[in-house]
């Protein structure tokens, strides 16, 4: 099969590899479409040295085999799921394997592109909200005004976060954004006191239309989806009190964390492994998130992220990663095409 790996200077090689077998739990899923994350360019130069690895992580496809103890997969369903990061047989491939849990039966209705933008983004969004601020769930949403935070919400996990905060009925939502304010707000009830707020104004003016949008109340959420340029410290500047915040990416060791505030690093890897604790939960709760997803996209509740095809199949890859390096994509997500790969026979 053809596989693509990216190296430290975002350049992404093919090669012919073989078909992955699956393990127990394993799930060998026949990849239509890939989608691709910032993680795809950044983790190879955050290990530089270290062996070429497929990056992707966005599955969307057809159940090709599975492995011992797989219940609910057979072959030929057609499916979403989220590789596990960091390990081989990722989407960027022909065939790529994934965790039983991490798998969701996908509705005849939802084309494989948009299938491909869910998995990485929407459960780190499910877990900021859910498992490291402690929301009320959709299932159980707020019934007072809880006002909350999103900044960066034309990324792909700020827009399912608020896509989230909507289903849990959590209003106001104040969103910091940017050139992609234009979809933001088809995400926003602004009868609910929802609003946006441009981050290009200014650090000092984020911050004052922040503490102005939430009309006096006590702010005591935020989701930090950006997790640099100053975001998190303009978030802990006008929060009040005890407070919760949560990052996608961990807080620089140099920032003096204001008395009261919690900082939480959320890691979507946590719904694959773990030992101990909490972080067990993170397992159930991505296993019992994901069904809820396909559900959502099914009944017609829920739905992808915008996004761009990039031509070739995995030889536009490279183009696309470094377009995401170079801050191009906003209110988007690339995906990429398998079966317009060079060499690669149309199933």
């Amino acid at each position: 099969m053809k596989q693509a790996f990216v190296d430290t200077n975002i350049v992404v090689t093919i090669r012919d590899t073989e078909i992955p077998v699956p393990e127990a739990g394993q799930v060998l899923i026949r990849v239509v479409v890939s989608g691709t994350n910032p993680k795809d360019w950044k983790v190879p130069q955050w290990f530089e040295g270290q062996n070429l690895t497929n990056q992707g992580d966005d599955i969307a496809g057809y159940v090709e085999a599975v492995g011992e103890g797989v219940v609910g997969f057979q072959k030929g369903d057609k499916v979403a799921a989220f590789h596990q990061m960091l390990t081989p047989n990722g989407s960027y491939a022909e065939y790529a394997i994934a965790r039983e849990h991490t798998t969701f039966h996908l509705p005849s209705s939802t084309s494989f592109e948009e299938a491909a933008t869910i998995p990485l983004a929407a459960m780190t969004a499910a877990l900021g909200l859910y498992q490291k601020l402690s929301l009320p769930l959709p299932w159980n949403p707020a019934s007072e005004s809880l006002p909350l935070v999103v900044y960066g919400g034309a990324t792909a996990v700020g827009a399912f976060a608020l896509k989230f905060a909507k289903l849990s009925e959590i209003h106001p939502v104040i969103v910091v954004a940017g050139k992609g304010s234009a979809f933001v707000e088809t995400l926003i009830d602004r009868s609910k006191g929802d609003t946006i707020i441009d981050y290009r104004e200014g650090d000092e003016a984020v911050r004052a239309q922040i503490k102005a949008a939430a009309g006096g109340r006590p702010i005591h959420y935020a989701f930090d989806a950006v997790s640099e340029k100053g975001s998190y410290q303009n978030l802990g500047a006008v929060l009040s009190a005890p407070a919760k915040i949560t990052t996608l990416l961990p807080v620089d060791k140099g920032y003096e964390v204001p008395a009261g505030l919690n900082f939480a690093h959320t890691n979507v890897g946590c719904v694959h492994s773990a030992t101990e604790g909490k972080q067990v939960g993170d397992i159930e709760f991505g296993a019992a998130f994901f069904r809820f997803i396909g559900r959502g996209l099914a009944q017609g509740w829920f739905s992808g992220h915008p996004y761009e095809v990039r031509p070739g199949g995995l030889a536009g890859l490279e183009g696309g990663l470094q377009d995401l390096a170079a801050g191009k994509a906003s209110a988007v997500k690339y995906v990429v095409r398998i079966g317009e790969t060079e060499g690669v026979k149309e199933a």
